[in-house]
């Protein structure tokens, strides 16, 4: 049993809109198939992965570096017992030769083929991935109903004030009980005026909204927007500065008694655990937004989850950003606390499979072998062009 070819592309995302921080417009992800030599129904058994938005594609350290590795050692593809692939050895192979460190670029191309591997895998085993995660993370009762938000709010000079509270209602129409919007990208009294508009929209319970500024903020305006945003009670306030400032986030959490959330752009197990350690992030308040999909894939990601728990944290403080059916299939088989979900931006890949629906702000996880790419059409589309 073994992968016997990788295939990658890079997919223009194209989006017409930017957040704090960076537009979107040319944009691009990678794409990976791995097809294996285990045959169903008279086709080989093929794995699907992509990296998150936000990192753009990693068509050569994929193709230069990572799938040469793998293979070269078909030997080292599958498990002991035979029964499927091995995700954690074809990771190995991949990092074969890397020097510790140096996260970056290479974290974002690992998750891209990891996560394919790992869908074939589950395939392979004729499973979902969220059952095969929770195995290999020894969790014996994956969350089944998972809490979502519907994340959007980005800047659009085409839509102004009423284009995003028309954005926010569309999502509530769709079953979505908590939303997450931008800020940063405008003067603070224009972000207040927005962030009013949207609580108009939701009755004004700041509980049911989040905002995410990316990184943007030195440390005097993230603590500024800190204490303007304290009257509203928010969900949370996300990312308010550079995501490796620890310092920075640290003087923030220590000034605003609502929740802060961050951790989309720390890319490895290390820089988890560094930001757990001394960003000041508080167990009981805060979550930590960690991404499968840029941090070298769905094995660091256990990995993070049981370094969460030595450091006193729920796994349950952990909501993946992404908003993609990987993200999904993570919460559900590690019990997280929620997850992110983008159903009007950054498509195909995000939001869930087209016959999901949204219950009260919850999903249930699909029984589709694999991650149900195959289930959402416009992403299967896409994905089926790798072949």
């Amino acid at each position: 049993m073994r992968i016997v070819e990788i295939r990658d592309v890079a997919v223009p995302m194209g989006a017409p809109m930017r957040n704090a921080v960076i537009d979107f417009s040319k944009m691009t992800v990678s794409a990976v198939a791995v097809v294996t030599d285990v045959v169903r129904g008279g086709e080989p058994v093929v794995g699907f992965g992509f990296n998150a938005n936000g990192r753009y594609a990693q068509s050569a350290v994929i193709r230069e570096r990572l799938a040469p590795r793998v293979l070269e050692a078909p030997e080292e593809h599958a498990r002991a017992d035979g029964t499927t692939l091995d995700p954690r050895a074809i990771r190995r192979l991949m990092m074969r030769n890397e020097k510790p460190g140096g996260h970056g670029e290479r974290a974002v191309a690992v998750a891209a083929l990891d996560i394919a591997v790992w869908d074939a895998a589950a395939k392979i085993r004729d499973m979902p991935l969220w059952a095969l995660i929770a195995e290999d993370a020894g969790n014996p009762a994956p969350e089944q109903h998972i809490p979502v938000y519907a994340a959007g709010g980005y800047y659009d000079p085409d839509k102004g004030t009423d284009g995003l509270v028309a954005e926010m209602r569309r999502y509530l129409d769709e079953g979505y009980t908590q939303v997450k919007m931008k800020i940063g990208g405008a003067t603070i009294d224009e972000d207040r005026d927005r962030i009013e508009a949207v609580l108009a929209l939701l009755d004004g319970d700041g509980s049911r909204l989040a905002v995410d500024a990316n990184g943007r903020f030195d440390e005097q305006t993230a603590r500024r927007y800190a204490g303007a945003l304290v009257p509203y009670g928010l969900a949370w306030y996300e990312e308010p500065g550079d995501p490796l400032d620890f310092s920075l986030n640290a003087s923030v959490v220590a000034t605003y008694p609502d929740p802060v959330a961050t951790g989309e752009n720390l890319l490895s197990l290390h820089d988890a655990r560094n930001l757990l350690r001394f960003g000041g992030m508080r167990p009981e308040i805060d979550y930590v937004q960690f991404d499968p999909a840029l941090a070298y894939g769905v094995g660091e990601t256990i990995d993070i989850v049981a370094m969460m728990a030595e450091e006193g944290w729920s796994q349950r403080r952990f909501l993946p950003h992404g908003g993609n059916l990987l993200a999904l299939s993570v919460a559900g088989g590690l019990s997280l606390g929620g997850c992110e979900s983008y159903p009007g931006v950054f498509q195909p890949f995000g939001g869930f499979a087209d016959e999901t629906p949204v219950e009260d702000g919850r999903v249930r996880l699909s029984d589709a072998p694999g991650a149900g790419f195959e289930r959402k059409a416009a992403l299967n589309e896409l994905l089926r062009t790798l072949l």
